[in-house]
């Protein structure tokens, strides 16, 4: 998806693009991650200018359909623009992910994994601010420019995890206190220490910043979770899933 899908879709934006005479108007936004930036120490933020450095197969593909997308733009003239968004959570986050797997884990009375010793760093952003930052660039963003997108809500994985603890002991009380589930399990491949987002140019080019806190948008994904069983539910019993 990240190589061959950037690809095609590339090519069929062109296609179209060339087809209809070139509108001024037209963009092909790619959207993609900080995980391209590879690993930060204890210090320091991820700029639009940070040199690369993958470390993982899917953070090196991701780097790799970020580079087809400025080749095109380089040798078609392809009129693109580019984001780099920090870790996303909400409401229909895939419940495979850290975020869900937290809150269903917790809901179910089973153990919570955390990777390692839980002290990996992220920068969480709410979906809901992340599509209004997609919106804002795709309308106002410079064309062939790429634009640092983050929640400016860093926080170590275990003490994400606790927040979400709390929160469902507030709304689940009859299964409290639920951080005596949480299990540290072996750290998984190319887990990257750190990765933090520095959002000045969007902010100061485009006004964007962040509305919700990280507690807030835990506090509204818990609380979505909660409420919309209907969805998650046959997620977690598709054929597969449970033999993992």
């Amino acid at each position: 998806t990240n190589v061959i899908g950037t690809f095609n879709m590339l090519e069929a934006a062109r296609a179209y693009w060339t087809a209809e005479g070139r509108p001024e108007g037209f963009r092909f936004h790619h959207i993609s991650t900080d995980e391209v930036f590879g690993s930060l120490g204890e210090t320091g933020q991820f700029t639009e200018t940070t040199p690369y450095d993958p470390r993982s197969p899917y953070s090196a593909s991701k780097a790799g359909s970020d580079h087809l997308v400025r080749a095109w733009a380089e040798t078609y003239g392809l009129p693109v623009v580019l984001t780099n968004c920090s870790n996303n959570y909400g409401p229909y986050h895939f419940p495979e992910k850290l975020v869900p797997v937290v809150i269903l884990k917790a809901l179910a009375g089973q153990p919570i994994p955390v990777y390692g010793d839980g002290g990996n760093v992220r920068d969480w952003l709410y979906v809901e601010d992340h599509a209004d930052a997609l919106l804002l660039v795709l309308e106002k963003g410079r064309v062939s420019r790429s634009y640092n997108i983050g929640g400016e809500n860093e926080a170590r994985n275990i003490d994400l995890v606790r927040t979400i603890c709390a929160h469902m002991d507030e709304m689940n009380p009859a299964g409290a206190p639920h951080d005596r589930l949480i299990t540290f399990v072996t750290d998984r491949p190319g887990h990257d220490r750190r990765y933090a987002i520095d959002p000045t140019r969007i902010r100061d080019e485009l006004g964007w910043r962040p509305s919700v806190t990280v507690e807030e948008g835990l506090r509204r994904t818990v609380a979505w979770y909660l409420e919309n069983r209907d969805w998650w539910q046959p997620l977690l019993e598709r054929d597969g899933v449970g033999k993992r």
